[in-house]
């Protein structure tokens, strides 16, 4: 019966310390990584060494296309640092996940847009809960990013990344292709007197034109080089998405959902002397690329490279290998070489290429007939 009691009396002091950490988290708003450190009671100097390891993926400079795939095993005490950096564009939303061996790996991610004025900096966009495997992000802004991931110290696991980016509206034309959007931002009007402000969907006259995201109808009718037109609110990101030339116009008004029908593709107002087609255009203190809200992407299945998974490091074969900032010869700078019998610490495989770091050096991508397991 003590010993019963015993038990309940640490239950009880436990629930109640953790209940007191929540509720001081409210109050200072740690970071993932804090809260990692006092909840695992890891020590100063763990922690310090560990989170050194973050500024060193920081200066990483490794590129990638998405999508994306990698994978590899992490191992305790390794201090494996994984950073990627990739160009994308407003309108597109970023996704990686996360696939471990266990529910209760943790892996910690943070996120940044690359700003560069005379050097380069690095703002912090978010960084995710301690339990979080999948992140999204939609970009408000074109350019260069950087996503650093970071197992936690103790971590023992075979993992696979996966990055790819989506539109984050739907295609405006329905049963429509990317091949269809056949005029682009920025082509000649007029003789070069104008500028095309927005993308122009050629389809069969009568193919349904599909309300892009949840919205409000702002106006519908005719008029001007549009001809019949149809304009969607679109109130969560603050833009008016404007639908042109419109062979006839649905009965509308108030709030619409996400691919309901607005109107059928035409070649009214300007555009009578070419085929049927859409003209999409979206404005936000004045137009706006639409083409990166609706490009489709394919959806993407993550290719599993094989390799040894009892090897921790690669031994260089050749007496000179180009260690490269991307996984491909054609469109990759060189960031160094490595010497004959050089150990390389490996981080995991992407196809024909292992992403590797050399002692003391940069991470970088290097061939696989270059190396050998050690």
């Amino acid at each position: 019966m003590k010993q019963c009691l015993f038990y309940i009396f640490l239950a009880l002091i436990f629930g109640s310390c953790s209940r007191l950490n929540k509720a001081t988290d409210f109050i200072t708003n740690p970071t993932a990584k804090e809260v990692y450190k006092r909840d695992y009671n890891i020590s100063d100097q763990l922690f310090s060494l560990w989170e050194q390891q973050h500024n060193i993926g920081l200066q990483d400079s490794l590129k990638i296309e998405l999508p994306y795939a990698e994978n590899g095993q992490f191992t305790p005490r390794s201090f494996p640092i994984y950073s990627y950096e990739m160009n994308l564009n407003t309108g597109e939303v970023f996704n990686f996940e996360i696939f471990t061996d266990s529910i209760n790996d943790l892996v910690f991610i943070d996120f940044y847009r690359i700003t560069k004025d005379s050097i380069q900096r690095f703002e912090n966009i978010e960084s995710t809960e301690i339990d979080q495997k999948i992140f999204k992000y939609e970009i408000k802004e074109s350019g260069r990013y950087k996503i650093v991931i970071q197992p936690a110290i103790e971590t023992q696991s075979d993992f696979v990344l996966k990055f790819d980016k989506k539109p984050a509206y739907i295609f405006p034309v329905a049963e429509g292709e990317n091949s269809n959007i056949q005029s682009y931002w920025g082509a000649d009007r007029d003789g070069g007197a104008r500028r095309h402000e927005g993308i122009d969907i050629f389809a069969k006259r009568g193919t349904p034109v599909l309300a892009a995201t949840n919205g409000r109808i702002g106006f519908t009718g005719e008029k001007g080089l549009g001809g019949k037109q149809v304009w969607l609110r679109d109130t969560k990101r603050g833009q008016s998405l404007y639908y042109a030339h419109l062979d006839s116009i649905v009965k509308i008004s108030g709030s619409v959902k996400k691919g309901d029908t607005l109107g059928f593709v035409g070649n009214t107002g300007n555009a009578r002397t070419t085929p049927p087609h859409l003209h999409f255009g979206i404005y936000k203190y004045g137009a706006i690329n639409p083409l990166h809200f609706v490009q489709q992407s394919e959806d993407f299945k993550p290719e599993i490279s094989k390799f040894d998974k009892n090897s921790t490091n690669l031994i260089t074969k050749s007496s000179m290998a180009n260690l490269r900032d991307s996984p491909t010869t054609s469109n990759s700078r060189i960031l160094g070489q490595a010497k004959k019998q050089d150990t390389l610490q490996l981080l995991g495989k992407t196809g024909d290429w292992y992403h590797v770091r050399p002692k003391n050096k940069s991470a970088s991508f290097i061939h696989e007939s270059l190396v050998a397991p050690l």
